[in-house]
């Protein structure tokens, strides 16, 4: 019963690190909010342990910062963690597509203009939640396509700080150039292009230079 109860409260942890991390992520809390065990717990109706849990969780991914006895905070964008999430995003990313390219399958051309298709859809109405979805849903299907999705969680994990930065640059102009550049990388590897996809895949994960300044300078207080 005990080991039961612990991969419960261990599920139950996992669920509210996904839902903080999404609210931090689209900035229903915006750094330098305070939150508290009780007032989270409260909300997504569970006990205090999983929560605790899951703040733990959160600061080792350097989105809360616990201070005992004091409140916790949710800290402000690293410029310098952003850096390093488009380095260990590019790093992996830029090997993906080159596999992907260089084996496409039938139906890699496809699939890749039919998830495009739904992001112009999100982009016209404005969505920005949606179109951040199709968006990660974009490249997990490239590393699908691959035969590497493991590789996608790596990446999962350690982009976070450049996902704060996306998700506030996210509005019609920055979405449609996104589905440019998600257009040129989809066409490379319908031709098998190796070089093209690999190319187009780097400037696409390069802009994250531009979106970053453009960030500090619209939201200063954001960032450490």
């Amino acid at each position: 019963m005990a080991q039961v109860l612990e991969t419960n409260e261990e599920t139950i942890a996992l669920r509210v690190v996904r839902a903080l991390r999404d609210e931090i992520v689209t900035m229903a809390l915006r750094p330098g909010d305070v939150i508290s065990e009780s007032d989270i717990a409260g909300r997504y109706g569970v006990s205090r342990q999983p929560v605790r849990e899951a703040f733990i969780r959160l600061a080792q991914q350097g989105l809360l910062l616990i201070r005992p006895k004091r409140a916790t905070v949710v800290k402000k964008i690293s410029p310098d963690g952003v850096r390093q999430s488009r380095f260990i995003r590019e790093s992996i990313e830029v090997e993906i597509i080159r596999r992907v390219a260089a084996k496409p399958g039938k139906d890699a051309l496809a699939v890749l203009n039919g998830l495009i298709a739904d992001q112009e859809k999100a982009s016209a109405a404005n969505d920005r939640a949606a179109f951040h979805t199709l968006d990660e849903l974009f490249h997990r299907t490239l590393a699908r396509l691959a035969g590497v999705e493991y590789a996608w969680q790596l990446i999962d994990d350690h982009k976070i700080q450049l996902d704060r930065v996306r998700y506030l640059t996210l509005g019609v102009s920055s979405s449609q150039r996104a589905i440019a550049e998600h257009k040129e990388i989809a066409a490379a590897v319908g031709r098998a292009d190796v070089a093209a996809a690999e190319q187009a895949m780097r400037e696409h994960l390069e802009r994250a230079e531009v979106l970053l300044a453009q960030t500090i300078e619209d939201f200063p207080d954001y960032f450490e």
